[in-house]
């Protein structure tokens, strides 16, 4: 059976003098806001941007998918889209993470660059759907349905499932049978890179994918020895790379909750 014969009979609120319901929204703005040229639609292989690109097949609009490939999302996630998601573009960008890191050093909480260089590049001069909610984090409570690219003026974004909560989101992928990354059935609240500052659960990264554990210690060497090379503050602080990887990894947690991602998940 196609997504499109499925009907939307879920996601009901009421309201003060109606009924509103979720699905029905989404699939209206989606179609209010469709392009002549079609969407720029931003997927990470999680579960929103899965919610949102089914909805876009229920409201029949054109969009080409884009999925900003970086070296440091689970494996199980590359999977999952290549099996069900094969229409689905990879983008290799110029930047590789690994080599970023080498001089730019490692990603903090506060001070993130490996979502802009690698993760936001695409989709200039086009309007961008994204799966991004409110529900998600303090930091996108205030965020717009539609809005504005602050770093590439030719871009926009569309928002369509701003209004979502985490509730919603797995109530429609269970209503329409829709598949997902196996990591959320293994207790994962998100999918995104592996080792990010935001996630909560990097030490359970560490036991999971120790060959990425060696790919970042070789990396974290060679930065430190750029920082030696340079006599920066890096070079004074720690001794091996590997030292510098674990107090990477067992950085304080933010009172903050965390913003999954700038834009795209």
């Amino acid at each position: 059976m196609s997504i499109n014969s499925l009907g939307t009979q879920v996601l009901d609120e009421k309201t003060l003098f109606e009924e509103y319901n979720k699905v029905d929204v989404a699939i209206k703005r989606l179609q209010t806001f469709e392009p002549k040229d079609g969407y720029y639609l931003a997927f990470s292989g999680g579960k929103d941007s899965i919610v949102i690109k089914a909805l876009a097949d229920m409201a029949e609009v054109k969009y080409d998918a884009h999925y900003s490939f970086i070296e440091i999302d689970p494996p199980e996630v590359h999977r999952f889209m290549r099996e069900y998601h094969s229409d689905v573009k990879f983008d290799r960008g110029k930047a590789s993470f690994f080599k970023e890191l080498q001089w730019r050093g490692y990603p903090l909480r506060q001070m993130r660059w490996c979502c802009e260089i690698i993760k936001e590049k695409g989709g200039t001069g086009r309007l961008i759907v994204t799966g991004i909610r409110r529900d998600e984090s303090n930091q996108r409570k205030n965020r717009k349905m539609v809005e504005p690219c602050f770093k590439d003026s030719t871009k926009r974004y569309l928002n369509a499932i701003i209004d979502w909560t985490d509730e919603d989101i797995w109530e429609f992928i269970r209503k329409y049978d829709l598949p997902y990354c196996e990591l959320y059935d293994q207790g994962w609240k998100r999918v995104g890179c592996l080792f990010c500052p935001m996630n909560y659960h990097r030490k359970t990264h560490v036991e999971m994918y120790p060959k990425f554990v060696n790919a970042f210690i070789l990396s974290f060497q060679k930065y430190l020895d750029y920082c030696k090379r340079r006599n920066l503050t890096a070079s004074k602080r720690f001794k091996t790379g590997e030292e510098m990887f674990w107090w990477w990894i067992n950085e304080r947690k933010t009172s903050k909750v965390p913003d999954q991602g700038v834009m795209f998940e």
